[in-house]
């Protein structure tokens, strides 16, 4: 057997700040080798977004396989904690240390649930990463291209996400909007404020393109997803002087957005609507990943009723909240998320309850015995 509060927190006690494994891989591996688990540990990528630390495990053979993803990296803990990030304390019912919901706590309750299940059939592969928090250019898009390349590609997949919000089951994730950075920069010529003639100052037209872009209205939302929205994140000219036009002027821009749209669609949009106004200005865009939804179904329900089963509470099926690895997964398989309460996540004394820990370690074997017990899935 496995606890998944002694696993939370010799996990914890790996400071694995992305793109760092600080030994977390290590803890991770140890643990599903002790319980079956054939494990897989593969270093991708180079500077500046890697190398990145990634790990696949399976135990079983034949259908349905059963994937559960995760990340082991963490966020920078910041500045003004109680106690130490990366010390994990106890204080209550309480257990802090960055990482605790975000996502160290779900991986443990995966383990501690998959301990349980002794001889089963079906197989169940672990999907972990290093790198969900960072660039996420060579963790979980280089496991898929290995599992793709080895035949070992899940049916079903569960993400242990900080999904709930108030209490342990109350959301589920059944998808996410998509999103895309952009990055557009306008080019005048220099000079000084009393002789504009001489000069031509490039703030005006990028501050017209802006002014446009913020007018558009990208849809009304649909049953499933919130309306899509288009922020200005930044506008800068790095000009010190008051007495100089500037040279250049930037600006950059997020768009989240539905599955009314597709990244390279919403690129285009923005740069018809900056060259009206702009025409000189260049862009660079970067989808980080597109919109995605596994509708209602038999997975979402079963997971449901797990949650049931645990809690008492009827989870919200929604796709709030920001991205994540999820939008890569779903390319392969239908994809559900679900995990630990996430008030604190990315916040000064993150922090899960450890009631929550054990719920979740019941709710994930359910999951994971009612898919196992159904060969046809």
């Amino acid at each position: 057997m496995i606890d998944p509060l002694d696993l939370t927190r010799r996990l914890i006690a790996c400071p694995s700040v992305t793109p760092a494994d600080a030994g977390a891989m290590a803890v991770i591996a140890t643990a599903l080798e002790s319980i079956g688990f054939t494990v897989h540990r593969f270093a991708a990528g180079e500077a500046p977004d890697g190398p990145v630390e990634n790990l696949f495990a399976i135990r079983g053979q034949g259908g349905p396989h059963f994937a559960f993803a995760g990340h082991s990296d963490v966020v920078p803990p910041g500045d003004g904690w109680t106690s130490d990030p990366f010390v994990p304390e106890i204080r209550g019912e309480l257990l802090y240390g960055r990482g605790a919901v975000d996502m160290k706590g779900a991986i443990a309750a995966f383990i501690a649930a998959a301990a349980r299940l002794g001889d089963h059939p079906g197989t169940i592969s672990l999907i972990i990463t290093g790198d969900e928090e960072g660039p996420a250019t060579f963790g979980t898009v280089a496991l898929i291209d290995w599992m793709k390349a080895r035949g070992l590609c899940p049916d079903l997949c569960l993400v242990g996400e900080p999904t709930s919000t108030h209490r342990l089951g109350d959301m589920v994730k059944i998808g996410r909007r998509g999103s895309v950075n952009m990055w557009i920069e306008n080019v005048g010529t220099q000079g000084h404020v009393a002789y504009p003639h001489l000069a031509a100052n490039p703030i005006p037209a990028l501050v017209k393109a802006l002014d446009a872009l913020a007018a558009l209205h990208l849809d009304d939302g649909n049953a499933w997803f919130q309306p899509s929205n288009l922020e200005i994140t930044t506008v800068d000219v790095g000009n010190a002087a008051t007495n100089v036009i500037p040279a250049v002027a930037r600006a950059r821009l997020n768009i989240r957005f539905n599955d009314e749209h597709r990244g390279a669609d919403l690129v285009e949009l923005v740069r018809r609507t900056v060259a009206e106004h702009a025409p000189a200005a260049t862009l660079r865009a970067v989808i980080s990943g597109e919109s995605f939804i596994t509708p209602p179904g038999d997975f979402s329900a079963l997971i449901s009723a797990a949650i049931m089963k645990v809690t008492g509470l009827t989870p919200e099926l929604s796709t709030t909240g920001g991205t994540s690895d999820a939008r890569f997964l779903s390319k392969l398989c239908p994809v559900v998320e679900f995990g630990l309460c996430n008030a604190t996540m990315h916040k000064l004394d993150e922090a899960v309850a450890i009631p929550d820990l054990h719920a979740l370690a019941d709710i994930y074997e359910d999951i994971v015995r009612t898919v196992l017990a159904h060969p046809g899935a």
